[in-house]
């Protein structure tokens, strides 16, 4: 080829752009396909760009946790420089656990954990920032003695964690035990250290509870990409109707496919361009600054983006970018069946609607009162799902085929009272209701996939939902103390001592019993026996059944205590504190537990007895009130959930959007033919009542329905508990239905009414 030749090229190729360019302005639905298509590039960007940080975070902070492993010597002998090592685990109120790790130098220049500038001083802490900010309210800075600082962030495998450091008062001896972790002897972290990699001793593996990557990764392709995409193809078809006539046109001029791939890359580049940057550049502010996820208090580590922020910032927008001009392309370019033809379309299409929609309420009874009525174990699961899946079938034809009853109803009421925006938005509805089943089909299946998302995680973290419910009602002037390591008997009286107005009483469970169940045995003196509603006997007394009646029954039924006999053995306070702390160093032959009650009933603050055990034992004590073990345990599924609730949000406000615009494509495509009907009735207002019935009314009644439906399909699934599916959630989601269909609404009244301003009468 010539330079004359590819200066030619250029300068056709430049001129078939800017008509493209061109005809996207001048098209009824012109500014609509620019807003979908920039908003299809923009999600699609940002979509990607999360499926870059999920593998980032979950890189980054294996790599974090790698480097603070601790490293044991190969011989098992401490060298020169040594550090004493034992991670054990605390909560704060409903909230999951979190590690802390007792340390203590040895001797010589001992290694410091990853994140600490210099040894705390003896009965000092160190903790995370956001461990600082989430127990401000219980005190958390003075809970394991003194504050010395904050952890640095190469300590943390993410800024979220909780940690905390703590150097014990009295130092801490190697191979000390507590329960089944045992203190050891650390010669350096990480892998560059010679010696043995203490694999999951490292702080946050005792708490850590974390999905795999590839599951939060499919949260992402589900409820932000896949309707990123569902918008894309939408986008792409948005007028299609005057494109079709003009990619004839070029056709017939002889025009290539290239010509015409040009000019779609043209009307659609722009809009596409905008939705790339501003991926590139929302990314680009997460690589460069931390950043507070919201709903879910999750801080996003820009370090760990830093080490992909070329393929997160760059890449990710970029193929945003070529797949939406892909789209666009193969769109605008792909044969339509009938588009040539002369013959009449008809409405035959849409005659299944009606028989389809009769199967909706069939569907919803079968998802909601099946599982009650079929037989166990698998037909209530089948019938769930079977209902399920034919509601989400059969549930846009229900829709469709009500508003089309309602069009009807409209169209008689506006032939009475002389409304012509009720007439026509009446008939169009009656006459095409496969329109309106296309509309609410993505709104209406997002809000139930979201609702049984939420639900099927609200099983999960029943345990903890169940748990807190129960301890809101259960008396909360009891609490167990469970001494960690060995403690002399002064140290026990010595914690009672400093709890005024508390009656204590000492647990033991050991093996042994009738069939080998556990046996535990109660002691206390007769002062707190009887604050406790239980008997005094002047010797050990074996009880048939623990007493309903009595302040510990919560406690015993949150424990594993209730599996075994109960003993009452009386025991003066003296008797009780030794008793106390010989059972704390033998843990290997009996479990005890500490339990401290209120006989007036007025609540412990268990925050204040966790500060005062690290105040008066070596390594404190797990404190915790009847049922929080549960509550913390299920803590971890609650927190994921919020991951669920955020993108399905998301999610159902891009499908809203996506319906709402196509609504409105279809709308303003028949602007012209409405544009003479602000002369025929004096006024303008007939375009907002068509542009409300054609686009907010559906989108509206899609979300509200939809969102009780869903709603109604997810109650079974947590009927045994409170489910996840509350009344926030719902409002939320109906929410962001109304105000995205309100939005598109006047959207399309204002461009409606601006084309009938700009009509002039032409012959037609």
């Amino acid at each position: 080829m010539t330079l004359a030749g590819a200066g030619g090229t250029l300068v056709l190729a430049r001129r078939l752009l800017a008509v493209g360019r061109a005809a996207g302005r001048r098209t009824e639905a012109g500014g609509v396909r620019f807003v979908a298509l920039f908003l299809a590039t923009l999600v699609l960007g940002l979509g990607l760009g999360s499926l870059v940080a999920v593998h980032a975070v979950y890189a980054g902070k294996e790599e974090r946790r790698a480097a603070r492993t601790p490293v044991v010597a190969a011989d098992g002998a401490a060298g020169a420089d040594a550090t004493a090592w034992l991670v054990l685990t605390d909560s704060l109120d409903a909230e999951r656990q979190f590690s802390v790790v007792y340390v203590s130098p040895l001797r010589g220049d001992a290694p410091l954990p990853p994140g600490l500038d210099r040894w705390p001083e003896p009965g000092e802490a160190v903790l995370s920032p956001e461990l600082r900010r989430a127990g401000t309210g219980e005190d958390i800075d003075h809970r394991y003695g003194r504050l010395a600082g904050t952890i640095g962030e190469e300590g943390l495998d993410e800024p979220s964690e909780w940690l905390a450091y703590v150097r014990p008062r009295e130092g801490l001896s190697p191979d000390r035990s507590v329960g089944s972790a045992v203190a050891e002897v650390v010669t350096g972290f990480g892998p560059s250290e010679a010696g043995h990699m203490a694999a999951g001793r490292e702080p946050g593996r005792g708490g850590e509870n974390d999905k795999s990557a590839w599951m939060f990764q499919a949260v992402v392709l589900g409820l932000l990409v896949l309707p990123a995409v569902v918008l894309l193809v939408v986008a792409a078809r948005t007028g299609a109707h005057n494109r079709d006539r003009r990619t004839a046109l070029v056709a017939a001029l002889g025009g290539r496919r290239l010509d015409r791939a040009l000019i779609a890359v043209g009307e659609a580049g722009l809009a596409a361009a905008f939705g790339a940057v501003i991926s590139a550049a929302a990314v680009g502010v997460a690589v460069a600054h931390d950043l507070r996820i919201p709903h879910t208090d999750y801080i996003l580590s820009s370090a760990h983006l830093r080490v992909y922020g070329w393929t997160a910032a760059v890449l990710a927008p970029l193929a945003a970018f070529l797949i939406v001009l892909a789209t666009v392309v193969l769109a605008d370019l792909a044969p339509r069946r009938g588009a040539s033809g002369t013959r009449p379309r008809g409405t035959s299409r849409s005659a299944w609607l009606p028989r389809l929609a009769v199967l909706c309420p069939l569907s919803i009874l079968l998802a909601v009162y099946g599982p009650g009525l079929a037989p166990p174990p698998a037909l209530p699961m089948l019938s769930s799902w079977a209902g399920t899946v034919g509601t989400v079938l059969t549930l846009p034809a229900a829709l469709a085929t009500v508003t089309a009853l309602a069009g009807s109803l409209l169209t008689r009421r506006a032939r009475a009272r002389g409304l012509p925006g009720t007439l026509i938005a009446g008939r169009r509805s009656s006459t095409h209701p496969g329109a309106t089943a296309r509309l609410v089909t993505g709104v209406s299946v997002a809000l139930i996939v979201l609702m049984q998302a939420v639900a099927w995680q609200g099983i999960f973290g029943s345990q903890a939902t169940e748990a807190q419910q129960n301890s809101v009602r259960m008396d909360r002037g009891v609490a167990s103390v469970g001494v960690r390591g060995a403690v002399s008997a002064s140290a026990v009286a010595g914690f009672l001592a400093r709890v005024p107005g508390v009656e204590a009483v000492l647990l033991t469970s050991r093996g042994g019993g009738p069939e080998g169940r556990y046996v535990t045995t109660l002691h206390g003196d007769c002062a707190a026996l009887t604050a406790l509603r239980l008997p005094c006997p002047a010797r050990e007394t074996r009880v048939a059944g623990f007493p309903e009646e009595s302040s510990l029954a919560d406690l015993f039924r949150w424990t594993s205590y209730r599996k075994g006999e109960l003993q009452i053995r009386r025991a003066d306070t003296a008797a009780l504190t030794e008793r106390a702390a010989s059972a704390s160093a033998d843990r290997d032959r009996e479990t005890s537990t500490l339990a401290l009650v209120r006989p007036d009933g007025r609540p412990l603050s268990v925050p204040a007895l966790k500060r005062l055990s690290h105040e008066v034992f070596p390594l404190g004590a797990v404190v915790g009130a009847p049922g929080e073990d549960d509550v913390t345990v299920g803590a971890a599924n609650r927190d994921q959930g919020r991951w669920s609730a955020l993108f399905g949000m998301v999610g159902i406000a891009v499908l809203a959007m996506t319906a709402g615009l196509s609504a409105m494509a279809e709308f303003l495509r028949q602007g012209r033919a409405l544009a003479p009907l602000s002369v025929l009735t004096g006024g303008l207002r007939v375009f907002r009542t068509s542009a409300a019935w054609a686009v907010l009314a559906p989108l509206a009644f899609a979300g509200t329905v939809g969102v009780a439906v869903a709603a109604a399909l997810a109650a079974p699934i947590t009927s045994s508990g409170e489910s996840y599916v509350s009344g926030g959630l719902i409002l939320s989601a109906t929410g962001v239905v109304l105000v995205v269909s309100v939005v598109l609404w006047a959207w399309a009244s204002r461009v409606a009414v601006r084309q009938a301003r700009a009509w002039r009468p032409s012959g037609d």
